[in-house]
């Protein structure tokens, strides 16, 4: 993940596609998911942030491990447009636990990167069972040409239960992880805003060479407590009242990069 960025460290912004066709709460057509999603990632792109995540949060209730072509093919349609239109390291997640998916969006649509979940480990998510993947997926990368796209794995990830997996600890997850050939690693707190533990980013870091991510959880007021992180992914601070569900608002876009960098010494 490294060689993906100039700086040592990464502000990453999330656009969170409108609810795709096929799902429950879809009320738009493809052409105005696009539009809508390209106008978040041109400001996230203007405000200077240092790449750029799309994902299908609006799917909910998520399906488990795999989604419609309709997903597919509308998330591949986004990615290229926005592909166009920014020069930033662009990601892909697919909610939940599509992972084949998401690097098949990525490999097609140009992205650099995809965020999995069930990568190693098996978890109890709100949508099942969540089983590990990454013999699967790497194969899967493997065949369709696509080695230039890193993975990004969350590790004792948000929305989630880890008791089949309370005797391994983080340090021992992350070392696994590497072991696994994972290109990157997400610390995350237990739900989608909730602030990640400054020890859990910690005991990442020091477990392995990995890079290591900050997946949720990321205010203007606690930037400094991640310092050790590589990169920051923020969600749902960015729009409008600090809200998932509303838009990506531009004013706090600027106050968040501005004192990133200013804490990173850009």
């Amino acid at each position: 993940m490294r060689d993906l960025f100039t700086k040592d460290r990464a502000l990453v912004g999330v656009v969170h596609l409108q609810a795709l066709p096929g799902t429950p709460h879809n009320t738009l057509n493809p052409q105005q998911i696009v539009e809508q999603a390209l106008a978040e990632a041109e400001i996230l792109t203007e405000s200077g942030f240092d790449a750029i995540i799309l994902e299908n949060m609006h799917d909910r209730p998520y399906l488990k491990e795999s989604v419609g072509p309709e997903v597919v093919a509308t998330m591949s349609r986004v990615c290229c447009e926005a592909r166009k239109i920014t020069t930033l390291p662009l990601g892909i997640q697919v909610l939940a636990g599509a992972n084949r998916q998401a690097l098949a969006v990525a490999h097609a649509g140009g992205a650099d990167f995809v965020r999995v979940e069930g990568y190693l480990f098996g978890h109890l998510a709100d949508e099942g069972y969540i089983d590990a993947s990454a013999g699967e997926l790497l194969r899967y990368r493997k065949m369709i040409g696509a080695e230039r796209v890193r993975v990004l794995c969350d590790v004792k990830k948000k929305h989630s239960s880890h008791a089949l997996t309370e005797d391994v600890t983080l340090a021992e997850t992350v070392k696994a992880a590497e072991f696994f050939s994972a290109d990157g690693v997400v610390v995350t707190g237990v739900a989608t805003g909730a602030e990640t533990g400054v020890d859990d980013l910690e005991e990442a870091v020091e477990a392995s060479s990995l890079p290591v991510w900050v997946g949720s959880g990321v205010t203007l007021d606690n930037l400094d407590l991640y310092r050790r992180a590589h990169g920051l992914i923020v969600g749902s601070w960015t729009k409008e009242e600090g809200d998932w569900r509303r838009p990506v608002d531009p004013e706090r876009c600027a106050r968040l990069v501005k004192a990133f960098q200013g804490e990173s010494g850009a």
